[in-house]
């Protein structure tokens, strides 16, 4: 089975996300895409970062109805910080019978150099790219192990979600109902 890996922190998961796991599972030769729940990406510095367990809840209950989409905790079990390279090996050793792929935006391919044996991954695993606007022309876009996708780009991001949300405003459709609930009853995001 070919999965694809869409790695964040869904913090919290949105209709972006969504959207674009979809379109992979369905529009690319993939089988399946599994959303990696990060902890903590080694790039990025988070001060609104909420409980792990409660983004990995709110993947599960977004996901819940997707058939060929599902929801992987690999992460939380390895050493912190994430670094791709050792989650793509963790999980060669323990799916061997799977062939695994990256799924990343334009915006992380133009700064993949920067990656943790960037080198290795595009030597052993495919890397399907969606658009970011303002990342079209990627040095690696041309690299045989990459993959330019035609995902329908949005503008909606997490943090707009998580201030909307503090400035009690209606984020309706966003998010999954299922998703709304789950912030709503624990008071997510205030």
């Amino acid at each position: 089975m070919k999965i694809g890996l869409l790695f964040g922190s869904f913090n919290p998961i949105h209709i972006g996300h969504l959207i674009i796991a979809n379109y992979m599972a369905h529009y690319t030769d993939l089988d399946k895409v599994w959303l990696v729940v990060t902890p903590q990406n080694p790039f990025k510095k988070y001060g609104g970062l909420i409980n792990t367990y409660d983004r990995l809840e709110m993947a599960r209950l977004a996901t819940d109805y997707a058939d060929k989409l599902d929801v992987s905790d690999v992460e939380l079990k390895l050493p912190q910080p994430s670094y791709t390279i050792d989650t793509l090996t963790h999980l060669k050793e323990q799916y061997p019978q799977h062939e695994f792929a990256i799924i990343m935006g334009s915006d992380n391919l133009a700064s993949l150099h920067k990656w943790k044996n960037y080198k290795l991954i595009l030597r052993d695993y495919k890397v399907f790219v969606y658009p970011r606007p303002g990342y079209e022309n990627a040095e690696l876009a041309s690299h045989p192990s990459v993959t330019i996708t035609m995902t329908p780009q949005m503008e909606l991001s997490a943090t707009f979600i998580r201030q909307a949300i503090a400035d009690k405003k209606n984020v309706q459709f966003f998010l999954p109902e299922e998703v709304l609930k789950f912030i709503e009853s624990k008071n997510l995001y205030r």
